[in-house]
């Protein structure tokens, strides 16, 4: 029998890839205690990396459409760290985003709006957490997002 979240997923469509390995030396998440630490994870599609700088040839909602990405990308390494168990999250605690931006570009808290969409659609009001939504200059690969979070599990 899935489980809730899983067959809340279901519900929105939403298909997990494969928890992506990392690309670099580092732990793709880190459990301790009761609480996962996700790494950042990439805006990515079926056909690779999502690129391109928001507020220069990137709009906001394409920019929110890549963060949804990265949703789908942390709860699948959220998966991995609950054994394959999604109902053992008992709350999405900290989302950082950041966002490959030009530099007059001011609309980052709508572009990571897409993945914390994703989060309450998928986790209810356990999903609701704090945030921070990042411009920079440049991300890695040239993608347009990258989000990291922090989550709570049982």
């Amino acid at each position: 029998m899935p489980s809730k979240i899983d067959a809340r997923l279901t519900e929105l469509g939403i298909t997990l890839i494969e928890a992506p390995a990392p690309v670099a030396n580092y732990a793709p998440f880190v459990v301790s205690g009761k609480t996962v630490y996700v790494s950042g994870q990439v805006s990515r599609g079926p056909d690779g990396p999502i690129t391109g700088k928001l507020g220069a040839g990137v709009g906001s909602d394409a920019g929110a459409a890549a963060a949804a990405t990265c949703a789908h990308q942390l709860i699948a390494q959220l998966k991995a760290a609950c054994g394959g168990d999604l109902d053992r999250v008992k709350r999405v605690v900290k989302l950082t985003g950041f966002v490959n931006s030009a530099p007059d570009f001011t609309d980052q808290p709508r572009v990571v709006n897409g993945c914390s969409d994703v989060m309450v659609a998928v986790f209810g009001e356990a999903g609701r957490h704090a945030r921070s939504a990042v411009g920079v200059a440049a991300l890695p690969l040239g993608v347009a997002v990258e989000v990291e979070g922090v989550f709570e599990i049982a």
